[in-house]
């Protein structure tokens, strides 16, 4: 009978195209922007400052590539970014108890 085959809770419904945030698709416009702004300013006639005017936009769309399991390249950056410098440290403090271990703890509670 609840046979769904995606949660109701899926992220994709608010996605725009189901692909991207309002923020993903602001980043590669604003880099395909500079892009043209760059390749209207530089010569065109130096391979370097070609390569330099197509820069901004590549670089946006890379970090804009969908990829699996992440959003896109931009979060599996931000992840391991965060994983490496805000390393959390959990304690345990497991709910557990062997019998031998449980009177000694209900007495020292008194």
């Amino acid at each position: 009978m609840n046979s769904y085959l995606i949660p109701a809770n899926a992220k994709k419904g608010t996605l725009i195209f189901n692909i991207f945030r309002p923020f993903d698709l602001l980043l590669f416009c604003t880099g395909v922007a500079v892009t043209m702004i760059l390749l209207a300013i530089l010569p065109s006639d130096n391979l370097v400052a070609v390569s330099i005017g197509l820069l901004p936009g590549c670089v946006c769309g890379l970090l804009v590539f969908p990829i699996p399991n992440y959003q896109n390249v931009m979060c599996a950056l931000i992840s391991i970014y965060r994983f490496y410098t805000e390393r959390r440290k959990y304690v345990w403090r497991g709910w557990c108890f062997y019998e031998q271990f449980k009177d000694t703890d209900t007495k020292s509670k008194k």
